[in-house]
């Protein structure tokens, strides 16, 4: 009898292991579809892998950036814009894995997880999409760049809306290279979307946060006098500025970008108020741009040195940033201190062409509003005092440049964020230019023909 009921028990607890396992099963096999339909090795996937019946792909205004034609999937009749929005859009591979055709591709085909793409063509449900960009705006920034390679994004900061990504190196999708150890240099992190997966030391842009942290620890910051004399030793080392600047001021000190200053403002305030103000600010957070996630910045002074707090108070030591991830900071900072964090994916169509999934933006508070408004107003004087109110026509801009050392004899990256007080273009944006020289020379021009590019987009 006894040996019955234990019998039983064990029994028991098979059937109910078996049903939870088949349930877990079930939900994940019908919540990953996604998932599966993105694997090389999925056996329903052929040709190219599976776009031959992929729905249309849409910029903001209608414009076709893929679709297919006689079972070829044929991108943009325009070949800048092709390589311009390379990286949102995707080319038939999953090499690049945050494009759109990499996400939705279960969408663009109407893959189904039971039939997998069996189904008949009248009986797909291949859906179409609309993307938040302008390609006309992505190709402006696209050219804009040059010769250089970096990552350029502009987005609406009150809806969320993304309306220029641009990632440079690229490609002609409709023609994609065949990458050997021969130009395996030359295509070196070509499938990376810079503005969703790059990370790159801020340089100077990140005395943004170490002037958040002075504003809410240092009651007195704005009456304080500094002095700068072309360096200073912090912590047995030496830590240069690019210029000598004498007695200077807090807010003078950002607008020339003092390395003393905000070294020695740094180092006063500490490893944990500094890591806290830079966790708070979102500058270690990977944000999901619809359901794509950016990489995570990367901010460390667990065990760091006097002179290593100090340097990664203006932008240096191991400090990393994620260009989308600075944009929506500077959104938050416009919009006194909430972001509305931006998505690519405007809409994806339903049966029949109906309108399905429409997009909005999530919102996080990242800042509290008195700082907003007073880090606001600092990058606002950056520009009317030192960058020149004229560098941008038709915008009010607050903006913070970087020059980002990088070491081993190469240039430095070019950085400039910031965003427009125009209530008819509330547009955020962030700009890195690799290995080209001083943010403002460089990544400047780079900066105002995408946002006047993309101020079109919204005023017209």
């Amino acid at each position: 009898m006894k040996r019955t009921l234990t019998r039983s028990i064990l029994g028991l607890i098979m059937a109910i292991a078996f049903v939870g396992g088949l349930g877990l099963f079930t939900f994940r096999i019908s919540t990953n579809a996604n998932a599966w339909v993105q694997q090389n090795y999925n056996g329903h996937m052929s040709g190219s892998s599976g776009l031959e019946q992929a729905g249309i792909i849409y910029d903001r205004n209608g414009n076709i950036l893929a679709h297919t034609v006689d079972g070829k999937r044929v991108y943009s009749d325009d070949y800048e814009t092709r390589l311009a929005t390379l990286h949102v859009v995707g080319d038939n591979s999953l090499n690049i894995s945050t494009a759109v055709q990499s996400i939705y591709r279960d969408d663009l085909t109407g893959f189904n997880y039971v039939w997998g793409l069996g189904l008949p063509s009248s009986l797909k449900s291949s859906k179409d999409i609309t993307l938040t960009i302008d390609s006309q705006a992505c190709k402006t920034a696209y050219e804009a760049l040059g010769d250089y390679n970096g990552a350029v994004v502009v987005y609406n900061y009150k809806t969320g809306e993304v309306l220029c990504s641009v990632s440079k190196a690229s490609y002609d999708p409709q023609d994609p290279p065949e990458i050997t150890e021969e130009n395996e240099e030359e295509y070196a992190g070509v499938y990376v979307d810079r503005v969703i997966s790059g990370l790159y030391p801020p340089g100077s842009t990140f005395k943004i946060i170490t002037s958040a942290a002075a504003i809410e620890n240092m009651p007195d910051i704005y009456n304080r006098t500094f002095t700068c004399n072309g360096s200073v030793n912090i912590g047995g080392q030496e830590i240069s500025c690019m210029s000598t600047h004498g007695d200077i001021g807090f807010e003078d000190a950002l607008a020339h970008s003092c390395n003393v200053v905000f070294a020695e403002i740094a180092d006063e305030l500490g490893n944990d108020i500094m890591q806290k103000t830079a966790e708070e600010m979102g500058f270690t957070k990977s944000y999901s741009v619809g359901d794509i996630p950016t990489a995570r910045g990367e901010y460390d002074l667990l065990g760091a040195s006097q002179n290593e707090r100090a340097w990664s108070g203006i932008g240096q030591f191991t400090d990393l940033a994620n260009p989308m991830q600075m944009a929506i900071m500077c959104g938050a900072i416009a919009n006194g201190g909430d972001a509305n964090i931006p998505f690519e994916v405007k809409t994806i169509s339903s049966f029949f062409g109906l309108a399905g999934l429409n997009n909005t933006a999530k919102t996080e508070s990242l800042i509290k509003s008195s700082t907003a408004n007073q880090l606001n107003d600092l990058m606002r004087n950056n520009v009317t005092s030192y960058y020149g109110d004229d560098m941008f026509e038709t915008l009010s801009v607050c903006a913070k440049t970087g020059t980002a050392e990088v070491g081993d004899g190469k240039e430095p990256h070019a950085w400039m964020v910031g965003y427009s007080q125009d209530t008819d273009a509330p547009l955020a944006f962030a700009v890195i230019v690799e290995n080209s020289g001083y943010g403002y020379s460089v990544a400047g021009p780079v900066a105002v023909s995408a946002m006047e590019a993309c101020a079109n987009v919204l005023r017209n």
